[in-house]
């Protein structure tokens, strides 16, 4: 049993005994839809990040690893389209750390994004651990009732569009396991914090960067991601998206997540894809493939979802500084997820990352 089967396990057990009705969008979605009585629905989502598996202590400075805590559930409510308000952070840790300075350290870097974004920590937990790190992330946000965004509402063409730049966190991990790290003082942690000032938004715009700038750039992406919380709050007001999904996994993997949930295929055009310049700066000489690292790396919490042709001219252009770009179309043959390449066309399999993959 892979991560995914025992998650639609869960779903199949959780459905056949809800007791509240006021529950709209339980699991298989980023984050759940609880209706409440002022108009707007609730969205919670919760993330789990544990030592050596979402992240390595030995490279992950401790205001960095705040900082992405939160980001990752930032990303969620993005995808359903709310605007996020409230945080319930908890936190285990090796005695050590306690008796360091990292729990200061990784508050700071948490309080400094939820303050960019108007997000109160409300309350959590603090545990002592014996083997490593564990951070369970919950953040709860709003959206107007009725108008959350989910996995399921894509229709046979309907265009596909992705925000950002991809491959650009996978490649971040891969300089980080070979050892790289953030420089200090000239590149400082938290100067990438507002969405706006996001080193990858704009890579055109800047210019060609120095291999050294470039290296700086992809760790930040790794370390500090920066969700789309500005793209998902308009996708989401204006109605313009028809069904979302954060990039967490990869957009192989969160493609197909997509299709599977519309019950839908998708053809995606590889020329389209919008792949990080500093990974195709870079890569001719690390041995790194711009369009494997975009297609499968994961961790760019760029924002993946579908618009109705008829509202494809109500896209903005850009959100907080941040591009979009149309990589395809949803087809009506259910579960085939294909990429097309000039006059090639093949599958396009989940091959982002999996917990408990064999």
């Amino acid at each position: 049993m892979n991560e995914f089967d025992f998650i639609a396990r869960l779903r199949g057990q959780a459905q056949s005994r809800r007791h509240s009705t006021r529950l709209i969008t339980g699991i298989g979605d980023d984050g759940c839809v609880i209706s409440e009585s002022s108009g707007c629905d609730l969205i919670v989502t919760t993330d789990l990040l544990t030592e050596n598996v979402d992240f390595l202590r030995g490279v992950t400075p401790a205001r960095s690893l705040g900082h992405k805590a939160l980001a990752v559930s930032l990303s969620d409510i993005a995808a359903m389209g709310g605007r996020p308000f409230w945080s319930l952070l908890s936190i285990g840790m090796l005695r050590d750390q306690w008796n360091s300075n990292f729990k200061d350290e990784f508050f700071e870097g948490f309080f400094e994004l939820a303050d960019h974004f108007g997000v109160t920590l409300a309350g959590g937990d603090v545990s002592e651990t014996t083997v490593g790190i564990v951070i369970d992330s919950i953040v709860l946000g709003e959206v107007t009732a009725g108008r959350a965004i989910k996995r399921s509402g894509a229709r046979p063409g309907d265009q596909i569009y992705v925000t950002g730049n991809l491959g650009g966190a996978a490649a971040g991990l891969k300089l980080l396991e070979l050892g790289l790290s953030v420089r200090s003082p000239t590149v400082r942690e938290g100067s990438d914090a507002g969405a706006g000032n996001d080193a990858s938004a704009s890579p055109d715009q800047a210019g060609p960067r120095s291999d050294g700038d470039a290296i700086q750039a992809l760790l930040l992406r790794q370390l500090r991601p920066q969700p789309r919380v500005g793209w998902g709050m308009v996708l989401g007001e204006r109605q313009l998206a028809s069904a979302m999904i954060d990039l967490s996994d990869g957009l192989s993997s969160d493609l197909n997540h997509l299709c599977r949930e519309s019950n839908v295929g998708a053809v995606i055009d590889a020329a389209a894809i919008p792949l990080d310049e500093d990974v195709r700066h870079l890569c001719g000489r690390r041995a790194l493939d711009p369009l494997a690292l975009a297609l499968h790396g994961g961790e760019d919490f760029e924002l993946l979802f579908t618009v109705d042709r008829d509202n494809v001219s109500r896209l903005p252009r850009a959100v907080d500084g941040v591009s979009i770009s149309r990589i395809g179309e949803v087809s009506d043959d259910s579960g085939a997820v294909r990429i097309r390449e000039k006059n090639r066309e093949w599958d396009l399999g989940p091959e982002g990352f999996e917990h408990f993959r064999e």
